[in-house]
């Protein structure tokens, strides 16, 4: 019985995602597919993400790199400290703000009523930007419902436009205390996310909600030494279409209806990347994607260890 149910829930979720795809007839001017959030704000669904970029100025050329080669949307957070650098790169792109989608977080020592709506306009300074796109709480610890009111505050006050949530795949508890406790509900949840890692769960838990996914890791990360870029299902696949491993799993996050952010400070792979709008996996070739999932994240720190992490940073 247990069996016949994950075949369904599969089925589900995979119907839905192709329901998305077909039905998401707005792009930009790349070809990336925008989806409307459930606060009616449009969102591109593929982006760069800025992690571990090594600096505000390293961060600045691939943000450009990015967006001369069509990316309009980037994730950054005050955690990675490169926010400068992504806000310098909108300003010389010479593009217009409003076709930018800008994504940041907040860290949980700005957590809290009035503490983080300041940490908000500090965001705005560091990036030298009017508002945030889509704004995040980055980790479920410390004050993370005081922090949330004042987000709901910011958005009535023209400073973001979307809120989300990231890492809340903690526990059921930490779901269920944003949720319970939000005027404003999600418009995103981001988690890691990958063909070996299909989130199956969560993916329910977030679509009862009418919340976007976003995957980070969508590549499997450092940590995961290569593994799904190495895989003879997804390399086969990707012989048959002249793409790369990479190109073939960003076009699989694509094809479920994914928002995906991978990362990269090479030109050459920020390059790479986006040119996955130029073909389509088959039915079977989503189907045996599919059949690579067997829920194993590369990044497995408990909350507890999460918790370690963020009263230890300095910031």
């Amino acid at each position: 019985m247990n069996t016949l149910k994950k075949v369904l829930l599969s089925a589900l979720l995979i119907c839905g995602s192709v329901c998305v795809l077909n039905a998401q007839e707005k792009t930009t001017t790349a070809g990336v597919p925008v989806v409307k959030l459930n606060n009616g704000v449009d969102m591109p669904r593929f982006g760069l993400g800025t992690f571990l970029q090594g600096s505000n100025e390293i961060c600045k050329q691939s943000c450009l790199t990015a967006l001369k080669a069509g990316y309009r949307h980037i994730d950054t957070a005050h955690a990675y400290q490169d926010e400068e650098g992504v806000g310098q790169a909108v300003k010389e792109s010479g593009i217009p703000r409003e076709e930018i989608w800008i994504t940041s977080k907040l860290w949980p020592t700005e957590y809290g009523e009035g503490k983080t709506m300041k940490a908000i306009d500090a965001m705005l300074e560091r990036m030298q930007l009017d508002y945030i796109d889509l704004l995040y709480v980055h980790q479920p610890v410390g004050d993370f419902v005081g922090a949330w009111k004042d987000m709901e505050k910011a958005v009535k006050m023209g400073k973001v436009r979307a809120l989300g949530i990231s890492n809340f795949d903690a526990n059921d508890e930490v779901w269920n205390a944003i949720m319970d406790s939000a005027t404003i509900k999600p418009q995103v949840l981001q988690i890691e996310c990958h063909p070996y890692a299909q989130r199956l769960e969560m993916r329910k838990k977030a679509a009862k909600e009418g919340i976007q996914m976003e995957c980070w890791f969508p590549l499997g990360g450092a940590m995961s030494n290569g593994a799904l870029l190495k895989d003879p299902v997804i390399k086969k696949i990707a012989e048959a279409h002249g793409k790369s491993p990479a190109q073939v799993i960003l076009r699989w996050h694509i094809q479920e209806g994914f928002s995906v952010i991978p990362g990269a400070s090479n030109p050459d792979y920020i390059k790479e990347n986006i040119q996955i709008f130029d073909f389509a996996l088959t039915d079977e070739e989503m189907r045996q994607m599919r059949s690579l999932n067997k829920e194993q994240r590369f990044f497995n720190a408990t909350l507890e260890d999460v918790e370690r992490m963020v009263w230890g940073a300095k910031l």
